[in-house]
């Protein structure tokens, strides 16, 4: 049995397994996918304190170094349920159930999928990560749908070696930081074409076109190789019900203590409900969700 069990390795994870272990207490980490959540899609992390910049892979490797050299065990395993019985905390994977005093909720959040039938096109054409697949694209013309900063750092990452980038926004505006429009705005392979609603795909094995609606409303379409969807994330905190409560959105509800309804059970990042979510959030999430669930520990040995 471990003394705490965070789920998910992104920022806020991986910190509260850092103060967790820096408090004397054993930390098992269950991750479901990748290492470094949201953070390590980014190209550049600039907005960190003390850090100029900084890949998000990079500072995702880093904090996993940290955490590892500490002593965590860290397994790949989604996790599907959570119980608390008699004091301690069930913790059910797709291949194994563990137990701990207890648990940090860092989940993280997902890619929120445009609405259309063509869901056989993703991978072949429509992307959810510029960093993993633009490369497939240089030299040639890309989109890229989204006003916010994963889609401004998507465009300005694609046109480093993209021939021309397209950036489609349901806006006249940007929603993104300040530093990263005036950039995009500069660029002159980047074309933003605002008041525009992405609705379909066509394409047999591969995209061949997207269809939209412009600022008329008429329909558009538009033939290119490739389309990157930045449009936002959504949660899935579904597998820690009844010992959380969700908001209408799905976000467990804690304050800044990161505390939910169940004694010994913690929330922390962006699967929270909060009004900004950023890695420095994240972080600050991770050290105060790991601090209260060590403060509770000591309180069972009493």
């Amino acid at each position: 049995m471990y003394d705490i069990i965070v789920i998910g390795a992104g920022a806020s994870g991986m910190t509260a397994a850092l103060y967790g272990l820096r408090n004397s207490k054993t930390v098992l980490v269950l991750e479901s996918e990748s290492l470094g959540g949201q953070i390590a899609m980014s190209p550049r992390l600039e907005n960190y304190p003390s850090i100029k910049e900084i890949s998000g892979e990079q500072f995702a490797d880093n904090l996993y170094e940290q955490i590892t050299a500490l002593g965590a065990d860290l397994e790949i395993e989604k996790v599907v349920g959570l119980e608390k019985k008699d004091g301690i905390f069930n913790v059910t994977t797709e291949y194994n159930q563990y137990q701990a005093k207890s648990v940090v909720i860092a989940a993280g959040v997902k890619h929120k999928h445009l609405r259309t039938n063509r869901e056989d096109l993703v991978g072949k054409g429509v992307y959810y990560c510029a960093i993993c697949d633009g490369a497939f694209y240089k030299g040639q013309e890309v989109a890229v749908i989204g006003d916010a900063n994963t889609a401004l750092q998507y465009s300005l990452l694609l046109s480093s070696y993209c021939k021309k980038v397209y950036i489609y926004t349901l806006f006249d505006k940007f929603f993104g930081d300040k530093a990263h429009v005036k950039v995009l705005l500069s660029k002159e392979n980047i074309e933003w074409r605002p008041n525009t609603s992405v609705f379909d795909f066509e394409g047999e094995n591969e995209l061949k076109a997207i269809l939209y609606n412009d600022a008329n409303g008429e329909v558009q379409r538009h033939e290119i190789p490739a389309v990157f969807i930045a449009i936002g994330q959504i949660p899935d905190n579904k597998p820690f019900l009844p010992y959380v409560d969700l908001d209408k959105d799905g976000y467990i509800i804690a304050d800044e203590s990161c505390k939910t309804k169940t004694e010994g059970l913690y929330v922390a990042g962006d699967c929270r409900t909060k009004a900004v979510r950023q890695v420095a959030t994240a972080v600050g999430d991770g050290a105060i969700a790991a601090t209260n669930a060590c403060l509770y520990i000591e309180s069972l040995e009493k």
